[in-house]
């Protein structure tokens, strides 16, 4: 979608089949290339041209790019095949047909013309090349998003971490190409699986399929292979920076390791683009040596924190790619190719994404830049490529837009450049790209009536698009607040200006822009969630339904949305009363106050007394404006559906200086990820069977040392008291398999788990620490619940008692807003960091007693539970218990009821 050039070497494991079905074409036809002396748009009336060398015209025009001549040629010699019923002549040019559609972007024309080439070899038994057309359908879902159907089509087995020993399904492509023999089939397939499982996010065994096409040695294939391997290398590097940004923020010695593992996989990325390189230069494939370059140089800005790349290099790369672009000739990669050096940001900028973000300066000189934009344009309209010329459009337009303020230019190329893309609706995913760039401009120029639609239309793209993009391509996952975010929360800001233009003089919202812009920030919510785990898991839990129609009496919704320079906070009444009020303090200073609180609760763990001044200003900030609303309607729960960074407020804590309060103390509190993914019907807890998972010893997993959990058996034994019907996994009985066949067994409403559970910036880093020094992820555990739980008794409740969120990285409390909706529970307690004193058993054995008390929900439970804490002086327990460090981090997540 947007770095077009990365994902070029997807569209090479077609080309090697390509050119051996045409070889196959012309040596058939055993004719000579012969140019027809008539217009290409005439071609369907000139019957008297031989068919033969309208097919061969054909495969010159695909040579030179230019896919919508070679189309009409070979659409008009398929007319005359099918009249002369020569159906093996018809299949190889339907062959033809499906990949050049499937170039273009047209994947419904393309399988339909492999659906019938398939069907007929089939029919002649000619399994080769069978299995090499399910290799080239499966690449078609592959680029569709549908990652998982191609891997059915390629090999059928998907959840593998180990490809040593693996068989394919029978009538699979790499099955068939193994079987048949065909080197070049089985090095497609291979190729094919290598690129499908990097888009997953899969890099081990995308890494292993392609060594193992590497390992044919086979010269002609080589450039592709390397490329492939360099690609994914540089995308597994990516995600160890992840990793090691987030062991950083939890000070875990493990960050050292994984920037370590980043820094080899760079270089062995670079390793494999300088060898494709000289294996293209070699081959003379100027084509694969622009590939090669770019990649390159790409390579350089991911890698810019390791210096791995010299920027005298750089310069090399840049100035040789500029000096092929002129010898290249005209292609769709060529239009890409131009854009992508137009677009390279000076060395210092921080950029992941040209097409969406303002560079402070460029690379190249402003008018070296545009003469490639227009360049990449007049080779579009040469090609009649639609999709290609877009991005040529709005590549020029967003260079207006944002190095020469000309937001005149900016709206005219921009406009065309939407105009293409909305061509048969064929290229919807630069076309949001273009919606969006078109409303920015309006809205530079305080034009914000004529910007809302532009904004909304980009918005609903992107809500068609949405799972495809996040799910099927990793990369997509690592800029989501680049590319995606960023047009929820513009779009979300403009609407809510436009529901309250005079607040300031106490008018009522605008219903059905505030109404819009309700739905636009909880399908941001959605989108976030579907982003971090990267998965549509959740999405069997989506229910469309507004704040309106599940708001219970004596509830609450309070939402927000963060935006750069003020903060929304939406109250939903029973009534169907809303408000709205902002938070006027930038994103930074609101989220340094925020940090500041958090640092105050944690310190608790040394510090008897406890300073409530942060507490209080949060609360003068997020709640006083609204007292007045939840007063009148006499509130007592209160369901937080946070956004960004806010998600890191235990809320519980915020402290009414004027009552002398506790948030607690006032409401019950709970909070949801997203209103659709909350089930809101409300359960009572007679079953006596729940199943506990539970760590109390010391474990040691990747030389990351979990310290002992002492007072687990004591949280264990209460929940035994309440539950007579439990079942209990501890220390070393607390392995996968022993938790598999638990529940596969049994169904068990509540799952209490009493362990070290860390949630990361990204899923690999989220997971539940075992008995036998082992991690399960949360993404194991969903997959264990979903596939092995009785559906006839569902998981209600999800128990977290011992959790550990990256400190000032909200990813990492998304992870645990998502984790019982990944779990497939309809709630989860959990704790944003460990507490890890006796104070939590005190905490769980109160909050399940209230819990199995008649019309006590969820929410009131919890909070029956910590004011317990909270009284400690009044009651047995420690008098320090009173302290918001040792009560504040639990909270209700999901149905509250």
């Amino acid at each position: 979608m947007v770095k077009k050039f990365s994902k070029s070497t997807t569209y090479y494991w077609l080309t090697i089949l390509f050119f051996v079905s045409f070889t196959f074409c012309v040596w058939l036809n055993n004719v000579q290339l012969i140019i027809p002396q008539v217009s290409i748009g005439n071609l369907v009336q000139a019957q008297a041209i031989d068919a033969d060398k309208l097919v061969n015209r054909g495969v010159e025009n695909y040579k030179t790019g230019n896919f919508q001549a070679a189309i009409q040629s070979w659409e008009a010699a398929l007319k005359l095949y099918e009249q002369q019923k020569n159906y093996n002549h018809v299949t190889v040019v339907s062959e033809n047909l499906a990949r050049t559609y499937q170039q273009l972007g047209e994947n419904e024309q393309a399988l339909n013309y492999w659906d019938k080439v398939k069907n007929y070899y089939g029919s002649q038994q000619n399994w080769q090349k069978v299995g090499r057309v399910l290799t080239e359908i499966a690449q078609v879902y592959s680029n569709v998003g549908q990652t998982g159907k191609a891997i059915n089509f390629l090999c059928g087995a998907s959840d593998i971490k180990n490809i040593e020993n693996l068989t394919c399904q029978q009538g699979s492509a790499l099955q068939i190409a193994t079987q048949q023999q065909d080197k070049v089939g089985e090095i497609a397939a291979l190729g094919s699986l290598g690129e499908t499982y990097r888009l997953r996010g899969n890099y081990d065994v995308a890494i292993q399929y392609l060594e193992a096409a590497k390992k044919s040695d086979n010269q002609t294939y080589n450039f592709a292979i390397l490329n492939s391997l360099g690609n994914a290398r540089a995308s597994r590097a990516q995600l160890w920076n992840l990793r090691a940004k987030s062991a950083q923020q939890q000070s875990v010695l493990k960050a050292t390791e994984f920037q370590q593992n980043a820094n080899n996989d760079y270089q062995q990325a670079l390793e494999y683009f300088q060898a494709s390189l000289k294996e293209a230069r070699e081959q003379d494939n100027k084509s694969g040596e622009m590939r090669s370059l770019l990649n390159q140089i790409q390579l350089f800005y991911r890698s810019k924190t390791i210096s791995l790349i010299p920027q005298n290099e750089l310069e090399v790369n840049i100035q040789a790619a500029l000096g092929l672009l002129d010898k290249l000739p005209d292609s769709v990669n060529k239009v890409y190719s131009a854009i992508d050096l137009a677009n390279l940001p000076g060395v210092d900028e921080e950029l992941s994404s040209p097409f969406t973000q303002c560079l402070t300066k460029s690379k190249l000189p402003n008018s070296q830049a545009k003469e490639l934009f227009n360049q990449a344009i007049k080779i579009s309209q040469r090609l009649e490529d639609y999709r290609s010329g877009s991005y040529a459009l709005g590549a020029l337009g967003h260079f207006y837009e944002c190095q020469e303020k000309n937001y005149k230019l900016a709206w005219e190329f921009t406009n065309k450049a939407i105009w293409l893309a909305d061509q048969k609706l064929k290229a919807k995913d630069s076309l949001y790209l273009w919606e969006w760039q078109a409303g920015r401009i309006l809205k530079a120029e305080n034009q914000n009536t004529k910007a809302l639609p532009f904004y909304q239309r980009a918005y609903n793209i992107l809500e068609q698009l949405r799972s495809d993009i996040l799910i099927a391509d990793r990369d997509f996952q690592f800029d989501f607040r680049d590319i995606i975010e960023p047009v929820y929360r513009q779009l979300a800001q403009l609407q809510l200006e436009f529901a309250s233009p005079n607040i300031s003089n106490n008018k009522e919202l605008n219903k059905p822009d505030f109404n819009s812009a309700l739905t636009t920030i909880n399908s941001l919510r959605l989108a976030e969630i579907q982003n971090y785990f990267g998965n549509d898991c959740i999405l069997t839990a989506i229910e469309n339904r507004n704040i309106a129609e599940v708001v219970e009496e004596n509830s609450a919704f309070i939402s927000s949305i963060v935006l750069k320079d003020k903060t929304g906070i939406i109250l939903s009444l029973p009534n169907q009363e809303t408000h709205l009020e902002w938070i006027d303090k930038s994103q930074e200073t609101l989220r340094q106050k925020i940090k500041d609180f958090y640092d105050g609760l944690i310190r608790g763990k040394r510090d008897i007394i406890y300073s409530t001044k942060d507490a209080e200003n949060l609360y003068e900030l997020i709640i006083r404006p609204l007292e007045k609303y939840l007063e009148a309607q006499k509130i007592q729960t209160l369901v937080f559906i946070q956004d960004s960074f806010l998600r890191n407020v235990p809320m519980a804590a915020l402290y009414d200086k004027i009552d002398k309060k506790y948030l607690i103390e006032k409401y019950a509190i709970a909070t949801t990820p997203s209103l659709q993914l909350t089930s809101t019907q409300k359960v009572n807890f007679k079953s006596t069977r729940a199943l506990v998972l539970a760590v109390s010893k010391e474990i040691k997993i990747d030389d990351l040392l979990f310290e002992p959990l002492i007072n687990v058996p004591l949280e264990t034994k209460s929940i035994q008291e309440q539950f007579t019907n439990t079942k209990k996994l501890e220390n070393q009985d607390f392995t996968i398999s022993n938790l598999e066949k638990e529940i596969q067994n049994t169904a068990y409403p509540i799952i209490h788990v009493a362990t070290h559970a860390q949630f990361g910036t990204i899923p690999e880093d989220t997971f539940l620490v075992t008995g036998n020094n082992d991690k399960l992820t949360i993404n194991q555990l969903e997959t264990l619940l979903r596939e092995t739980n009785n559906n006839s008794t569902k998981l209600e409740l999800l128990a977290l008692t011992a959790c550990q969120t990256a400190v000032g990285d909200d990813r990492s409390t998304l992870g645990l807003a998502g984790v019982a909706l990944q779990a497939g529970a309809k709630s989860a307690m959990a704790s944003l960091w460990s507490v890890g004193d006796e104070s939590t058993a005190n905490l769980v054995a109160e909050f399940y007693n209230q819990l199995r008390q008649p019309k006590i929900t969820k929410a009131q439970a919890l909070q029956l539970a910590q004011l317990k804490l909270i009284n400690a002086k009044t009651t047995e327990i420690d008098i320090q218990y009173n302290h918001p460090y040792y009560w504040a981090p639990f909270i209700i997540i999901g149905n509250w009821l």
